[in-house]
């Protein structure tokens, strides 16, 4: 992420500002902060000039923005309905996460879309692991 001399002042005092507060720092990504706190978890995600909270509970989320209020002048835009482009859609408890509307734009742009959809054999007891190599820089 390129930034400008602003959100480089910006985002080292909020780094100086979570991290204090207790939050760390992602090993991948280092604009992903978290925070556990009996037994729940909030997850601060920033983005030029945006932050994304989340959390296991409301209240933990309150807290974390109720924190945050305290410290920088911010807008609260309510609940995310696109992030970067994948569209966040509620569902009673679960979350779904979509990219129909990207994939169709680059079906579209590469002229793919009217082909037919195919069926890709998958092995359902194939076991993901994680990768334990080195972490790629994010800049």
């Amino acid at each position: 992420m390129g930034l400008n001399k602003r959100q480089k002042q910006l985002y080292e005092k909020l780094d100086n500002v979570l991290l204090y507060d207790d939050f760390s720092t992602n090993d991948v990504d280092k604009y992903v902060y978290t925070k556990s706190e009996n037994r729940e978890c909030a997850i601060i995600c920033l983005y030029v000039d945006d932050m994304l909270i989340f959390g296991t509970c409301i209240d933990i989320v309150s807290k974390t923005k109720l924190f945050l209020e305290s410290k920088f002048e911010m807008k609260d835009m309510g609940e995310a309905s696109v992030i970067l482009g994948v569209k966040v859609i509620r569902k009673g408890d679960s979350i779904l996460l979509s990219q129909e509307q990207y994939t169709e734009k680059l079906l579209r742009k590469f002229g793919y879309y009217d082909f037919k959809s195919v069926s890709t054999s998958y092995d359902a007891n194939s076991k993901l692991i994680k990768n334990k190599g080195e972490s790629i820089s994010q800049s």
